[in-house]
């Protein structure tokens, strides 16, 4: 027979097709595989009758015809009094098989399949246990979750694997052990993890007890089970299984063999998760150089992506962004891919205020997608990227006209009403007050000042901040009134619905003392006391109020 042999590792491995045999095998074989069809990775053997698992996990719609009438012909044509017939039992697995092939849909399949394991059930030798019954349930519970009718496949799964016996021999182990990594895949999609991973710890210890311990199968079940275990949190179970993967297949695989860099892979996210970085980069490292020992180029692309995180997640954010760069110089599916990558990595030099390098990526990404159709969008919030780092290396008239094509764009593809057109042109009317162009400034906040109302609401921070803004181009254009009107609201929004514990309340309330003092009246409203008005969503640092972009109080 087949070799026990396990499931979905690697994960680009083509789905399990387990083919119906044309007659039942008549003795035992050895556990290697000696067909010259291709291994599938999958813990069930092609030896079982059975759909793919993995097709099982799709949902196909129904075959529409036979849901609405029955099929009498086909039940004319096979009698129930004739089931005792062995002949019959194989002959309708095989019309199961050639109804799936031929697409006629599965709901007849499974009349075929249902008759075949009543056929093997009325032909079983009283006290010898029929492993072509347990194949024809196999099939059956296939079929039902090719249906989406998980809940009905699982009885059909647990009485397959009590009718084999272990003890006679590897035929019936192999049948016991693809019942439940079968059954197991079937409480999987019922998002029941916890019988899942039961499921798969029981056929791999009947598959260690049939092959060994370190049979290179036993292997693939143990990555298999370790990636369920991740999927259930149970990170500790799941390393303790990669390991032993790891182990077996350094006794039979060469170095840096794929399998060594599956195992890697799957390690390094273990340690990931458990908060092991080094751990984490020593196993994607071994991993990449398998992946380049084999020319895998895309491969090797993929694990540098993942070397960046965990370089992210250690705040080495120069190696992260040149671990970055090295993917990009391999991902060449499509320039929008390698422009939205670069554009990634200059939010990384921002951060750091290294806005030189940022601008560097930005104007790349920019010719990357340039002359592409239908990315206006996507030029436009690169543009207004280039924008705020032109304005923090002083280069004004560069960043307002950089800001100015954004606008344009935006306007043109339907996106002039969004939060994010009214922080660019809170941006681009900063650009303008530092070239002096207050007029202009003051059209841009008062259009970004509408926007955000609408959008995000008076006592969002971007909106309090173009109110702040504007208020002080309104000082500088000599409209004092105006200017004091914006800052009153201001105040009072705070007060009453903010608190006052922000820092900017303190400066907002001097400008506000100083342009009254200056025409001439005072305040109002009364301001209450501090110790009493606690801002409980006020995010801002003193440090970071202290940047202020002009004279006048302007604010990003």
């Amino acid at each position: 027979m087949p070799g026990l042999v396990s499931v979905k590792t690697p994960p680009e491995a083509p789905p399990l097709r387990i083919t119906v045999p044309e007659e039942p095998p008549r003795t035992p074989v050895p556990p290697e595989p000696t067909r010259s069809e291709p291994r599938t990775n999958s813990p069930a053997t092609r030896r079982p009758p059975s759909p793919s698992p993995s097709t099982s996990r799709a949902k196909p719609s129904p075959d529409r015809g036979s849901a609405k009438k029955k099929s009498p012909p086909e039940k004319s044509l096979i009698n129930e009094s004739s089931l005792d017939n062995p002949d019959l039992g194989p002959f309708l697995l095989k019309l199961a098989r050639d109804t799936i092939a031929s697409g006629e849909g599965p709901s007849k399949a499974l009349d075929y399949a249902l008759r075949a394991s009543k056929s093997f059930e009325k032909c079983a030798v009283e006290g010898e246990p029929s492993l072509d019954l347990a194949m024809s349930l196999h099939v059956v519970a296939a079929i039902y979750c090719s249906l989406g009718k998980f809940e009905e496949a699982v009885p059909v799964l647990e009485r397959a694997i009590r009718v084999p016996e272990v003890s006679r021999g590897a035929d019936h182990a192999l049948a016991v052990f693809s019942g439940y990594m079968q059954l197991g895949d079937t409480h999987s999609m019922l998002g029941q993890l916890d019988r899942s991973i039961e499921c798969y710890k029981e056929g791999l210890k009947i598959q260690m007890e049939a092959l060994g311990d370190n049979d290179p199968r036993v292997a693939e079940t143990c990555r298999y089970l370790a990636e369920a275990h991740v999927q259930a949190m149970q990170f500790d179970e799941a390393e303790n299984l990669c390991k032993k993967t790891l182990e077996i297949h350094r006794v039979h695989s060469p170095p840096a063999s794929l399998e060594e860099a599956a195992d890697r892979r799957l390690m390094a996210l273990i340690c990931e998760a458990k908060g092991d970085y080094e751990s984490a980069l020593e196993h994607l490292v071994l991993a990449s150089m398998a992946m380049i020992a084999n020319g895998q180029e895309n491969e090797v692309a993929a694990i540098d992506v993942s070397i960046g995180n965990i370089y992210s997640s250690l705040t080495r954010f120069d190696e992260a962004v040149f671990s970055y760069q090295k993917a990009l110089t391999v991902f060449k599916s499509s320039k929008e891919e390698i422009a939205s990558g670069m554009t990634e990595i200059s939010a990384i030099y921002e951060l750091f205020n290294e806005p030189e390098e940022a601008l560097k990526l930005l104007q790349k990404a920019m010719k990357l997608v340039e002359d592409k159709p239908g990315q206006q969008s996507t030029i436009a919030g690169i543009e207004a990227r280039m924008g705020v780092m032109l304005y923090m290396v002083g280069r004004y008239e560069e960043s307002r006209s950089s800001f100015e094509s954004a606008v344009s764009k935006l306007r043109a593809s339907g996106e002039r009403k969004s939060a994010f057109f009214g922080v660019v042109l809170n941006q681009m009317g900063l650009a303008c007050v530092q070239l002096f162009k207050i007029d202009e400034a003051a059209e841009l906040f008062e259009e970004a000042r509408e926007i955000l109302e609408q959008e995000c609401g008076p006592c969002h921070q971007d909106t309090l901040g173009v109110y702040s803004n504007l208020a002080a181009t309104y000082d500088a254009m000599g409209r004092i009134e105006d200017a004091i009107e914006i800052l009153e609201y201001v105040l009072k929004l705070r007060e009453e619905k903010l608190g006052t514990a922000n820092p900017d309340f303190d400066d907002e309330k001097k400008r506000l003392a100083e342009l009254l003092k200056e025409a001439g009246r005072s305040r109002n409203k009364k301001a209450k006391s501090l110790e009493n008005l606690i801002d409980p969503n006020s995010k801002r640092t003193k440090k970071e109020t202290s940047k202020k972009w002009s004279a006048f109080g302007f604010r990003s």
